[in-house]
């Protein structure tokens, strides 16, 4: 019997990170701090992940308030008209531990969506002291802002631009196991509510 788990973000031992380059001297680095994710496996086999995420871009930081107001408005992320960044899995290669892996999904900025690449290291699979069941993982990767009409910049008098187009992606993910259900039962019950819909 085949069980599908649930997997549920920790979001105190959690962290959506990136990074850009400033000035083209230096580096601003920031986070997401409100984040969340429907994540489901087969068993406890993460290449069989299933993988809905969203963050939500007002809350965006990076130290500096009159910095992050510029990035909530409609020059970058316009939280006004677009309340949620999300991430969609398509695939992802066989997990062992403390290797890396390639995870390939649909990243939804603005309502623009493209297929991009992430680099994901394994942690493995542990127990904390209270008994839950935690799953760690390290994930990188490295986007073009243009690409999501991310195209705000200026000019500076050394040449150049004031910020760089690539952005790094850095995260520390850690999941909780939320419980499993039977996936044949799933299917069933999927079967059941479609020939439902179909009747009425």
């Amino acid at each position: 019997m085949i069980k599908e788990t649930k997997w549920s973000i920790d979001q105190s031992h959690s962290e959506i990170a990136f990074r850009v380059r400033h000035l083209m001297i230096a580096h601003v680095n920031g986070t997401f701090k409100k984040f969340d994710a429907s994540i489901y496996t087969t068993g406890k086999d993460f290449s069989t992940a299933e993988i809905d995420m969203w963050i939500d871009p007002s809350s965006i930081t990076t130290n500096d308030e009159k910095r992050d107001e510029h990035l909530k408005s409609a020059d970058f992320l316009d939280v006004e008209n677009h309340k949620q960044i999300t991430f969609k899995s398509s695939t992802m290669g066989k997990f062992k531990t403390d290797s890396e892996h390639e995870l390939w999904g649909e990243l939804t900025i603005k309502g623009i969506s493209k297929s991009i690449k992430l680099n994901v290291k394994f942690g493995g699979i542990a127990k904390d002291p209270w008994g839950n069941e935690k799953a760690g993982f390290a994930v990188s990767g490295k986007i073009n802002r243009s690409d999501w009409g991310l195209l705000w910049n200026s000019p500076i008098a050394t040449g150049g631009l004031m910020v760089s187009d690539e952005v790094a992606i850095s995260c520390e993910v850690e999941l909780i196991n939320a419980g499993g259900k039977d996936k044949t039962m799933v299917l069933e019950n999927h079967i059941i509510d479609t020939i439902k819909t179909n009747e009425n």
